[in-house]
């Protein structure tokens, strides 16, 4: 069998990922903050179960990291007798600043902890429908 030659590829840099401005920090904050508190939470913080076997989730929150906005984190409570942990957070949905005029990207959380971008380019307003109406980015 005969051996494969290497080969040199010509991979060029990446491109730097832009800054978020602190004024589309803060816009973007307050407006998923109404989101939350106004849609997100009522929907789907409920009650914890009777049966305790059962994950719940607990909280909705927001929080930025680098770039991207983590538009959802839920916090689950595990009550169960042979759980690790009390609580544990799970990402569902986050917007990756690509800059110009508030312009994002939108991605969900797949089962497998994998992103998986559905939306480029979208303004804030066009992210935030998206997320409230939406299935892939239920919590």
């Amino acid at each position: 069998m005969a051996k494969r030659q290497k080969r040199w590829i010509y991979s060029p840099p990446k491109a730097p990922k832009p800054k978020v401005p602190e004024g589309v920090k803060a816009e973007v904050e307050a407006r998923a903050t109404e989101l939350v508190e106004t849609v997100l939470k009522p929907q789907h913080v409920k009650p914890p179960p009777d049966d305790e076997r059962f994950n719940y989730i607990v909280d909705i929150y927001t929080k930025w990291y680098r770039n991207c906005f983590y538009f959802f984190c839920a916090k689950y409570a595990c009550p169960g007798p042979n759980a690790l942990s009390p609580f544990f957070e799970a990402k569902f949905a986050r917007m990756e600043y690509v800059g110009g005029e508030s312009r994002f990207n939108l991605s969900f959380m797949k089962y497998t902890g994998e992103w998986i971008e559905l939306y480029r380019n979208l303004s804030l307003e066009e992210c935030l429908t998206a997320i409230r109406e939406e299935p892939y980015f239920y919590p």
